[in-house]
Protein backbone atom coordinates (compact mmCIF):
# COMPACT_ATOMS: atom_id res chain seq x y z
CA UNK A 1 0.00 0.00 0.00
CA UNK A 2 1.42 3.55 -0.69
CA UNK A 3 1.50 5.96 2.15
CA UNK A 4 1.12 9.68 0.77
CA UNK A 5 3.79 11.97 2.54
CA UNK A 6 3.60 15.02 0.35
CA UNK A 7 2.23 16.79 -2.39
CA UNK A 8 2.41 19.48 -3.94
CA UNK A 9 0.73 21.62 -6.97
CA UNK A 10 -3.14 22.39 -7.84
CA UNK A 11 -5.41 21.16 -9.88
CA UNK A 12 -5.45 23.38 -12.38
CA UNK A 13 -2.26 22.74 -13.78
CA UNK A 14 -0.40 19.95 -12.27
CA UNK A 15 0.00 17.78 -8.82
CA UNK A 16 3.18 16.06 -7.34
CA UNK A 17 2.69 13.42 -5.27
CA UNK A 18 5.42 11.82 -3.04
CA UNK A 19 4.45 8.42 -1.80
CA UNK A 20 6.07 5.69 0.58
CA UNK A 21 5.98 2.08 0.45
CA UNK A 22 5.96 -0.90 2.39
CA UNK A 23 9.74 -0.99 2.50
CA UNK A 24 10.07 2.77 3.09
CA UNK A 25 11.12 3.35 0.01
CA UNK A 26 9.77 6.80 -1.90
CA UNK A 27 8.64 6.76 -5.21
CA UNK A 28 7.10 10.19 -7.43
CA UNK A 29 3.92 10.36 -9.29
CA UNK A 30 2.37 13.06 -10.91
CA UNK A 31 -0.81 14.45 -12.58
CA UNK A 32 -1.33 17.13 -14.94
CA UNK A 33 -3.67 19.21 -17.19
CA UNK A 34 -1.73 21.27 -20.27
CA UNK A 35 -3.64 24.91 -20.44
CA UNK A 36 -5.40 25.61 -22.84
CA UNK A 37 -6.77 22.38 -22.60
CA UNK A 38 -9.29 21.34 -20.23
CA UNK A 39 -9.50 18.10 -18.18
CA UNK A 40 -11.76 17.00 -20.34
CA UNK A 41 -9.93 17.20 -23.78
CA UNK A 42 -6.54 16.01 -21.87
CA UNK A 43 -5.42 14.51 -18.98
CA UNK A 44 -1.68 13.17 -18.22
CA UNK A 45 -0.59 10.60 -15.25
CA UNK A 46 2.97 10.21 -15.21
CA UNK A 47 4.17 6.86 -13.02
CA UNK A 48 7.08 5.48 -11.60
CA UNK A 49 8.49 2.06 -12.09
CA UNK A 50 11.41 1.68 -10.34
CA UNK A 51 12.58 2.93 -6.86
CA UNK A 52 15.20 5.50 -7.97
CA UNK A 53 17.26 4.33 -10.91
CA UNK A 54 20.57 2.83 -11.78
CA UNK A 55 21.72 5.19 -14.55
CA UNK A 56 22.26 8.21 -13.60
CA UNK A 57 21.50 10.34 -17.06
CA UNK A 58 23.18 14.08 -16.91
CA UNK A 59 19.87 15.82 -16.54
CA UNK A 60 17.72 13.75 -14.39
CA UNK A 61 17.56 13.38 -10.63
CA UNK A 62 15.72 10.01 -10.48
CA UNK A 63 19.56 8.81 -10.28
CA UNK A 64 20.84 6.88 -7.25
CA UNK A 65 19.16 5.82 -4.39
CA UNK A 66 18.09 2.86 -6.35
CA UNK A 67 16.07 0.04 -4.48
CA UNK A 68 14.69 -1.90 -6.82
CA UNK A 69 11.60 -2.62 -9.01
CA UNK A 70 7.96 -1.63 -8.17
CA UNK A 71 5.84 -4.76 -8.77
CA UNK A 72 2.88 -4.10 -11.16
CA UNK A 73 0.05 -3.97 -7.76
CA UNK A 74 2.56 -0.76 -7.11
CA UNK A 75 2.54 0.62 -10.58
CA UNK A 76 -1.11 0.52 -10.69
CA UNK A 77 -1.67 2.14 -7.36
CA UNK A 78 -0.25 4.86 -8.52
CA UNK A 79 -2.66 5.29 -11.34
CA UNK A 80 -5.63 4.27 -9.47
CA UNK A 81 -4.67 6.72 -6.65
CA UNK A 82 -4.87 9.70 -8.63
CA UNK A 83 -7.99 8.60 -10.99
CA UNK A 84 -10.35 7.68 -7.97
CA UNK A 85 -9.41 11.01 -6.17
CA UNK A 86 -11.06 12.86 -9.59
CA UNK A 87 -13.30 9.92 -10.65
CA UNK A 88 -14.69 7.59 -7.67
CA UNK A 89 -16.56 5.50 -9.70
CA UNK A 90 -13.55 5.04 -12.21
CA UNK A 91 -15.48 6.54 -15.49
CA UNK A 92 -12.65 8.64 -16.37
CA UNK A 93 -14.71 10.83 -19.48
CA UNK A 94 -11.43 12.34 -20.78
CA UNK A 95 -11.12 12.63 -24.57
CA UNK A 96 -6.98 11.51 -24.09
CA UNK A 97 -5.76 9.73 -20.56
CA UNK A 98 -2.22 9.58 -21.60
CA UNK A 99 -0.45 7.73 -18.81
CA UNK A 100 3.01 7.65 -19.14
CA UNK A 101 5.57 5.36 -17.37
CA UNK A 102 8.43 7.55 -17.52
CA UNK A 103 8.71 9.44 -13.83
CA UNK A 104 11.27 7.17 -11.53
CA UNK A 105 13.39 4.61 -13.46
CA UNK A 106 13.42 3.37 -17.46
CA UNK A 107 10.48 1.38 -17.48
CA UNK A 108 12.00 -0.79 -19.96
CA UNK A 109 13.92 -1.96 -16.23
CA UNK A 110 10.57 -3.84 -14.90
CA UNK A 111 9.22 -7.03 -16.63
CA UNK A 112 5.72 -5.64 -14.88
CA UNK A 113 5.10 -2.79 -17.03
CA UNK A 114 3.71 -5.52 -19.79
CA UNK A 115 1.31 -6.76 -17.30
CA UNK A 116 0.11 -3.20 -16.41
CA UNK A 117 -0.54 -2.31 -19.90
CA UNK A 118 -2.78 -6.04 -19.90
CA UNK A 119 -4.77 -5.21 -16.97
CA UNK A 120 -5.26 -1.52 -17.58
CA UNK A 121 -8.09 -1.20 -20.37
CA UNK A 122 -10.43 -3.82 -17.51
CA UNK A 123 -9.85 -1.30 -14.77
CA UNK A 124 -11.71 1.82 -15.78
CA UNK A 125 -14.39 3.04 -18.27
CA UNK A 126 -11.52 4.98 -19.85
CA UNK A 127 -12.56 5.47 -24.06
CA UNK A 128 -9.82 8.02 -24.33
CA UNK A 129 -6.56 5.53 -22.28
CA UNK A 130 -3.36 6.13 -24.23
CA UNK A 131 -0.28 4.62 -22.43
CA UNK A 132 2.79 6.20 -23.12
CA UNK A 133 6.30 4.73 -22.97
CA UNK A 134 9.52 6.74 -22.85
CA UNK A 135 12.70 4.73 -23.00
CA UNK A 136 16.20 4.94 -23.55
CA UNK A 137 16.24 1.26 -24.64
CA UNK A 138 18.86 -0.48 -22.24
CA UNK A 139 20.50 -3.19 -23.87
CA UNK A 140 19.70 -6.76 -22.76
CA UNK A 141 15.87 -6.12 -22.41
CA UNK A 142 15.14 -7.90 -25.41
CA UNK A 143 12.32 -9.96 -24.00
CA UNK A 144 10.70 -6.34 -22.66
CA UNK A 145 10.34 -5.03 -26.10
CA UNK A 146 9.00 -8.15 -27.58
CA UNK A 147 6.73 -8.40 -24.83
CA UNK A 148 5.77 -4.38 -25.93
CA UNK A 149 5.90 -5.26 -29.24
CA UNK A 150 2.77 -8.22 -28.35
CA UNK A 151 0.76 -5.91 -25.90
CA UNK A 152 0.52 -2.93 -28.06
CA UNK A 153 -0.81 -5.59 -30.94
CA UNK A 154 -3.32 -7.46 -28.73
CA UNK A 155 -4.78 -4.39 -26.54
CA UNK A 156 -3.88 -0.92 -28.09
CA UNK A 157 -4.06 -0.54 -31.99
CA UNK A 158 -5.29 2.27 -34.67
CA UNK A 159 -3.10 4.89 -32.43
CA UNK A 160 -3.65 4.33 -28.56
CA UNK A 161 -0.06 4.13 -27.51
CA UNK A 162 2.83 6.03 -27.90
CA UNK A 163 6.45 5.25 -27.80
CA UNK A 164 9.15 7.70 -27.01
CA UNK A 165 12.75 6.61 -27.33
CA UNK A 166 15.06 9.69 -25.51
CA UNK A 167 17.66 10.23 -27.77
CA UNK A 168 18.80 14.16 -26.67
CA UNK A 169 21.95 14.21 -29.30
CA UNK A 170 22.00 12.79 -32.72
CA UNK A 171 25.54 11.59 -31.89
CA UNK A 172 25.55 8.24 -30.22
CA UNK A 173 29.55 8.22 -28.43
CA UNK A 174 28.42 11.91 -26.94
CA UNK A 175 24.90 10.16 -25.87
CA UNK A 176 27.34 8.38 -23.79
CA UNK A 177 28.10 11.27 -21.60
CA UNK A 178 24.64 11.97 -20.98
CA UNK A 179 23.03 8.60 -20.34
CA UNK A 180 26.07 6.79 -19.08
CA UNK A 181 24.45 2.84 -19.52
CA UNK A 182 24.49 0.53 -22.16
CA UNK A 183 21.62 0.66 -24.50
CA UNK A 184 20.58 -0.28 -28.28
CA UNK A 185 22.09 1.40 -31.16
CA UNK A 186 20.48 3.79 -33.60
CA UNK A 187 20.20 1.08 -35.97
CA UNK A 188 19.23 -1.19 -33.44
CA UNK A 189 16.22 1.31 -32.18
CA UNK A 190 15.06 1.93 -35.94
CA UNK A 191 15.26 -2.02 -36.76
CA UNK A 192 13.03 -2.71 -33.74
CA UNK A 193 10.59 0.54 -34.54
CA UNK A 194 10.21 -0.84 -38.05
CA UNK A 195 8.83 -3.64 -36.59
CA UNK A 196 6.51 -2.34 -33.76
CA UNK A 197 5.01 0.78 -36.35
CA UNK A 198 2.25 -0.41 -38.36
CA UNK A 199 -0.65 1.25 -40.25
CA UNK A 200 -2.96 3.62 -37.92
CA UNK A 201 -0.25 3.92 -34.90
CA UNK A 202 1.07 6.93 -33.90
CA UNK A 203 4.99 8.07 -35.34
CA UNK A 204 7.71 6.63 -33.24
CA UNK A 205 8.89 9.84 -31.15
CA UNK A 206 12.56 10.92 -30.98
CA UNK A 207 13.12 13.03 -27.29
CA UNK A 208 16.00 15.50 -27.31
CA UNK A 209 16.14 17.36 -24.48
CA UNK A 210 18.97 18.99 -25.71
CA UNK A 211 22.18 20.72 -24.14
CA UNK A 212 23.95 22.93 -25.71
CA UNK A 213 27.59 21.75 -26.91
CA UNK A 214 26.01 18.17 -28.07
CA UNK A 215 25.65 17.40 -31.65
CA UNK A 216 22.07 17.81 -32.76
CA UNK A 217 22.37 17.24 -36.79
CA UNK A 218 18.85 16.23 -38.82
CA UNK A 219 20.30 15.00 -41.63
CA UNK A 220 22.85 12.86 -39.57
CA UNK A 221 19.55 11.14 -37.56
CA UNK A 222 17.49 10.72 -41.13
CA UNK A 223 19.97 8.70 -42.48
CA UNK A 224 19.08 5.93 -39.57
CA UNK A 225 15.37 7.11 -38.37
CA UNK A 226 12.94 7.70 -41.79
CA UNK A 227 10.32 10.34 -41.43
CA UNK A 228 7.87 7.65 -42.06
CA UNK A 229 8.03 6.06 -38.64
CA UNK A 230 9.44 8.19 -36.39
CA UNK A 231 8.64 12.16 -35.49
CA UNK A 232 10.96 14.52 -33.27
CA UNK A 233 10.05 15.66 -30.05
CA UNK A 234 12.33 19.01 -28.60
CA UNK A 235 11.91 20.22 -24.92
CA UNK A 236 13.92 22.37 -22.80
CA UNK A 237 16.53 20.81 -20.55
CA UNK A 238 14.94 20.70 -17.05
CA UNK A 239 16.14 22.73 -13.86
CA UNK A 240 16.94 19.65 -12.10
CA UNK A 241 20.08 19.15 -9.03
CA UNK A 242 21.61 16.51 -11.73
CA UNK A 243 21.62 18.79 -14.71
CA UNK A 244 23.19 21.84 -12.29
CA UNK A 245 25.33 19.53 -11.61
CA UNK A 246 26.65 18.37 -14.82
CA UNK A 247 26.71 21.91 -16.10
CA UNK A 248 24.39 21.22 -18.81
CA UNK A 249 22.89 24.54 -20.77
CA UNK A 250 19.60 23.80 -22.43
CA UNK A 251 19.88 24.48 -25.84
CA UNK A 252 15.95 25.44 -25.74
CA UNK A 253 15.28 28.58 -24.17
CA UNK A 254 11.69 28.78 -23.44
CA UNK A 255 11.85 32.65 -23.26
CA UNK A 256 13.15 32.66 -26.65
CA UNK A 257 10.66 31.06 -28.52
CA UNK A 258 11.43 31.89 -31.76
CA UNK A 259 14.85 30.47 -31.85
CA UNK A 260 13.44 27.13 -30.59
CA UNK A 261 11.19 27.19 -33.74
CA UNK A 262 14.36 27.94 -36.00
CA UNK A 263 15.70 24.62 -34.84
CA UNK A 264 12.30 22.73 -35.35
CA UNK A 265 12.52 24.28 -38.79
CA UNK A 266 15.48 22.38 -39.11
CA UNK A 267 14.25 18.80 -38.70
CA UNK A 268 11.02 19.80 -40.85
CA UNK A 269 13.52 20.86 -43.93
CA UNK A 270 14.69 17.04 -43.90
CA UNK A 271 11.16 15.76 -43.60
CA UNK A 272 10.35 15.04 -40.22
CA UNK A 273 7.25 15.77 -38.23
CA UNK A 274 8.45 18.05 -35.06
CA UNK A 275 6.54 19.15 -31.90
CA UNK A 276 8.31 21.93 -29.75
CA UNK A 277 6.97 20.91 -25.86
CA UNK A 278 7.89 23.80 -23.76
CA UNK A 279 6.10 22.92 -20.08
CA UNK A 280 4.14 25.71 -18.26
CA UNK A 281 6.97 27.54 -16.26
CA UNK A 282 5.15 27.34 -13.25
CA UNK A 283 5.60 23.54 -13.18
CA UNK A 284 9.08 24.42 -12.31
CA UNK A 285 8.23 25.57 -9.15
CA UNK A 286 5.70 23.21 -8.42
CA UNK A 287 8.44 20.15 -9.33
CA UNK A 288 5.84 18.64 -11.94
CA UNK A 289 8.33 19.41 -14.47
CA UNK A 290 11.93 19.48 -13.37
CA UNK A 291 12.83 16.28 -12.78
CA UNK A 292 12.42 14.58 -9.04
CA UNK A 293 10.65 16.48 -6.69
CA UNK A 294 11.33 13.15 -4.03
CA UNK A 295 14.85 14.29 -3.80
CA UNK A 296 13.78 17.39 -1.95
CA UNK A 297 11.75 14.99 0.72
CA UNK A 298 13.48 11.91 0.45
CA UNK A 299 14.27 9.72 3.89
CA UNK A 300 17.42 7.91 4.70
CA UNK A 301 16.49 4.50 4.41
CA UNK A 302 18.25 1.71 6.25
CA UNK A 303 18.12 -0.67 3.80
CA UNK A 304 20.48 -1.17 1.30
CA UNK A 305 21.11 0.01 -1.99
CA UNK A 306 20.55 -2.45 -4.75
CA UNK A 307 22.79 -3.09 -7.52
CA UNK A 308 22.21 -2.98 -10.92
CA UNK A 309 24.48 -3.46 -13.96
CA UNK A 310 24.14 -0.75 -16.72
CA UNK A 311 28.04 0.37 -17.25
CA UNK A 312 29.16 1.10 -20.98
Amino acid sequence: MIVIRHTQGNDELARVYVGELGDKSLIEFVESVQPPHPLEEKWVLIVSTLKGCPVGCAMCDAGGHFRGRLTAGEILEQIDLMIRRRFPDGRVPVRKLKIQFARMGDPAFNDAVPEVLRRLPALYNAPGLMPSISTIAPAGRERFFEELLTVKRQHYSDGRFQLQFSLHTSDEQARRRLIPARTWSFAQMADYSRLFFERGDRKITLNFAAPKGFPLDPAELRRVFSPDIFLIKITPINPTNASYASGLESLIDPNEPEAARALCRRFEEVGYKTILSIGELEENRIGSNCGMYVVGVRQECACAEQALDVTP
